[in-house]
């Protein structure tokens, strides 16, 4: 009998003061320890569709503590791996007071990181930031990386992944190169977080993750025209049910506390196992998605996390919409009121993490809105026809797009930033990716707290150059008020305030970082950049930065140059 090898992982998940998450795959049915100092932790893996997985609950550790470990499963040892050159993998736990520093980014395709991948989809930032880090660099290290959507493209991809796919079906019949099911996304998984340097920092750094509508299709739940063709096909179903199961396996898993897995219905189902054969999730697990699928309000896929005196919210913006016309919302009423109780000052920082940009350049929040109108009939229904081909064509199926969920937050964020929900935080700053472009934006304000949006994408999926012209035109000029004047046609009212840029756009692919320091909440973008000829060892160069002062001490963001 051969011994259980590791497929993936480990990953560093969820970390607090006392407390780490440790996420594996295995080959086989095994008992996976994690030892770190002194102290053992141990767990039996639970079975998804042939696959294997465990999540070790290691405990009892020493606040603001970093301590080597670890992986053996079955007794064998199986990580670090020897003579791959990068640091012992270790437990960072939290140190009470410290500042938070945090990682951010979204849209990450899987491809060679060789000579034709970095030319095809540029050089992957997430590997040159791992390198960077793994030579003991200035960098510095952060608390939590926050991977904001399109972890995996299911819906594009790459040549690996068709042959992956060739090899067990016949790939000219739907879903054709898209994948089908649970064993394709597990293929793709491991496409994403196989490459040693990028394995290496995400079994040492810990990681929050959220979806976007590439994890699942283009244009997700953009609107119910959108899902009903779907619905239609005969591959939807086994495909939405193999997204949402993975997603909760490879993903969402480690994004929950010790408490909230406790209460979570299908962890119970693997803790309440008796005897020494691993529990099989597969049919609970499939149930569970379909349900989430069919009725959002079941399941939460949001959470919230509090770093001393900065909370981070995390928003689930697709799963969770409502697409009934007469009650068209982004986010249901049970997820804006999980929002709403959690939209809170008493701290320094509020973030508010959600895959899509909260604040689009206003030249295209106004082209979403007044396609929004459109599509739900404001000029008949001709036109109507026109604007849902329109909004599934260049996805216009933002936060902009969805005009009621767009007021109620932005009610909820100057109500915040105006002290009426407890003490008037510094900023609030909404973290997004998606559009792939980065850029700064900020709410015109003369008082309050300031109100900005940060958006880092893509980590490695650059737009072709016409689309970069196209971002360009749409975030300056005549965009703006020609976008107005065709919202008002449609009956769109004005945006509740106007917010305009105050760094970007850029488009190269990028991972950024955000830092509370005294001077405020200080923002920086970092790109790889191969240097003679060197695909696989880019170095890491920084493209832009700057730091957002309070109000009270500042009345500009100081911008250092890029």
């Amino acid at each position: 009998m051969t011994t259980p090898e590791l497929v993936l992982g480990p990953m560093m998940r969820y970390v607090d003061q006392t407390s780490a998450s440790i996420w594996v795959e295995t080959r086989d049915n095994a008992r996976v320890t994690v030892a770190a100092g002194a102290g053992q932790w141990e767990a039996r893996t639970f079975a998804v569709h042939g696959h294997h997985y465990a999540l070790v609950e290691v405990d009892g550790l020493e606040p603001g503590s970093v301590t080597p470990y670890t992986v053996a499963v079955n007794g064998v040892p199986v990580w670090p791996e020897p003579g791959t050159g990068f640091l012992p993998p270790v437990i960072a736990t939290l140190k009470p007071g410290k500042p938070l520093r945090l990682a951010f980014g979204s849209c990450r395709t899987s491809v060679p990181h060789d000579g034709s991948g970095n030319r095809s989809h540029g050089v992957d930032a997430l590997r040159a930031y791992a390198l960077e880090m793994s030579s003991g660099g200035k960098e510095p290290w952060p608390d939590l990386v926050a991977f904001l959507g399109d972890q995996v493209y299911a819906d594009s991809t790459s040549e690996q992944m068709q042959e992956f796919i060739k090899a067990r079906r016949d790939i000219t019949e739907p879903p054709g190169e898209e994948l089908k099911d649970f064993e394709e996304y597990a293929h793709l998984y491991n496409l994403a977080w196989s490459d040693p340097a990028n394995r290496w920092l995400l079994s040492t750094l810990p990681s929050a993750m959220i979806f976007d509508d590439h994890d699942i299709r283009d244009d997700w739940n953009a609107s119910r025209s959108w899902r009903e063709a779907m619905e239609d096909t005969d591959w939807w179903h086994g495909r939405i049910v193999a997204g949402l199961a993975s997603y909760w396996v490879y993903q969402h898993l480690g994004n929950l506390s010790p408490q909230e897995r406790a209460a979570d219905v299908i962890w119970q189902k693997i803790t309440s196992h008796r005897g020494d054969s691993e529990p099989d999730i597969s049919t609970e697990l499939d149930s569970f998605a379909e349900r989430a699928d069919q009725d959002p309000e079941t399941y939460r896929w949001s959470f919230c996390r509090d770093f001393g005196d900065t909370r981070l919210l995390v928003v689930d913006s697709r799963a969770a919409r409502n697409l009934d016309p007469e009650h068209r919302a982004l986010l249901d009423d049970a997820e804006m009121d999980w929002l709403d109780a959690r939209m809170r000052g008493g701290f320094r920082h509020l973030l508010v993490a959600t895959s899509l940009p909260f604040l689009l350049p206003m030249g295209l929040h106004h082209l979403e809105a007044w396609d929004e109108a459109v599509s739900e009939g404001a000029w008949g229904k001709i036109p109507a026809r026109f604007g849902e081909k329109l909004r599934q064509a260049v996805d216009l199926e933002h936060w902009g797009a969805f005009q009621e969920s767009f007021r109620r937050v932005a009610a909820m964020a100057e109500d915040v930033a105006d002290g009426g929900r407890g003490p008037a935080p510094d900023s609030v700053t909404f973290l997004s990716g998606d559009v792939h472009f980065s850029y700064v934006s900020e709410v015109e304000r003369t008082a309050g707290s300031r109100i900005i949006q940060a958006v880092c994408s893509p980590i490695r999926n650059p737009l072709p150059r016409v689309m970069r012209s196209f971002g360009a035109v749409m975030s300056y000029g005549l965009a703006t008020p020609i976008g107005a004047l065709a919202a008002r046609s449609a009956k769109v009212p004005d945006p509740p305030f106007r917010w305009s840029g105050i760094k970007g756009p850029w488009f190269d692919n990028n991972l950024a970082c955000l830092e509370v320091v005294p001077e405020g909440l200080k923002l920086w973008w970092q790109r790889g950049v191969v240097e003679g000829g060197d695909n696989l060892n880019p170095r890491l160069e920084r493209v832009a930065e700057l730091t957002v002062a309070p109000r009270r001490t500042a009345g500009n963001a100081a911008v250092a140059p890029s």
